[in-house]
């Protein structure tokens, strides 16, 4: 294989395993410790962010949030809308403050 500057990979989880998918994304990530430049496209949000260095999350074809890969991971608006979580109510944030 020649030397390729840029990884493009779409959807490398779909209709796999957990198995199968954690394979996967440790191989992503093994390419991108050692210096391989990845652009990944994937609906699996969690397993995506966790691997990236940056990410983007778009909805409606729009980009929406930008951020690392760990600060889009620990925002509640992507926890809300791509990772099942369910959103805050203002009592609850209150509760937990006193």
């Amino acid at each position: 294989m020649l030397e390729p500057k840029v990884l493009l990979v779409d959807e490398p989880s779909i209709g796999l395993s957990p198995r199968a998918r954690h394979q996967v994304f440790a191989t992503l990530k093994s390419l991108c410790d050692s210096g391989w430049t990845i652009l990944l496209v994937e609906q699996n949000a969690r397993s995506g962010l966790a691997i990236s260095d940056h990410g983007a999350v778009l909805d409606g074809g729009s980009v929406k949030l930008v951020g690392t890969g760990p600060e889009l991971l620990s925002d509640a608006r992507v926890a809300e809308l791509y990772l099942g979580a369910k959103p805050r109510r203002a009592t609850d944030a209150a509760a937990r403050t006193c």
